[in-house]
């Protein structure tokens, strides 16, 4: 089963932030780029990887495991949606680690027949960063879903702070993800060492 290589799991929306975040100590960063033309996207995706190489940082591409494969990428995140369409054996063969959200039970059944790498769960709280159909999901559902999913990691996403991240370890989550507390923040790179102050290497 693989482990992740960090605590905690900023979602950032440029390849900037891969190198910002990775300078300052992040390990474990996803990419979540919408609504850009193929071209760019592709270019933004090789810049990050390109930065997350220098940083010794596990980048996450969110969505596109086409260009992922393409480009060499070793991981990649798809909502449920993406799974519809998703070419499972592509990816594996391209060994293509994956990373599903989940929202709900039905949702968590699906995604474990796919053998992930790891597993989302959100929103844990109230997020406004997107539109959810699911709601709140609360810190006791963490320790329901791992219990079912074992040695699995599990991620909390959706509302989580720096104060709310160790509430979510504590439940049962092996890694928290968190957009705004990085990518919003005046420091975020003092945003990165309080986050590893708190979650721990």
């Amino acid at each position: 089963m693989s482990t992740l290589p960090q605590k905690f799991y900023p979602v950032v929306d440029n390849a900037q932030w891969v190198d910002r975040l990775g300078a300052a100590g992040a390990r474990f960063i996803q990419l979540r780029v919408k609504d850009m033309p193929e071209p760019e996207l592709r270019a933004q995706v090789r810049l990050a990887r390109d930065y997350a190489a220098r940083h010794d940082v596990c980048l996450v591409l969110n969505d596109f495991w086409r260009i992922a494969l393409d480009e060499g990428l070793s991981y990649i995140h798809l909502g449920q949606e993406d799974l519809d369409t998703a070419d499972m054996t592509a990816i594996r063969n391209g060994r293509l680690q994956v990373g599903l959200s989940t929202h709900c039970q039905e949702e968590l059944d699906r995604a474990l027949t796919f053998e992930p790498d790891y597993v989302a769960l959100g929103p844990i709280w109230e997020t406004r960063l997107k539109k959810m159909a699911f709601g709140p999901q609360g810190v006791e559902r963490l320790g329901e879903w791992k219990r079912q999913i074992g040695a699995m990691p599990l991620v909390a996403i959706g509302g989580i702070t720096l104060e709310r991240a160790p509430l979510c370890l504590q439940a049962g989550a092996d890694c928290v993800s968190a957009v705004s507390a990085f990518t919003q923040q005046a420091d975020p790179e003092g945003q990165v060492k309080a986050w590893i102050a708190a979650t721990g290497r």
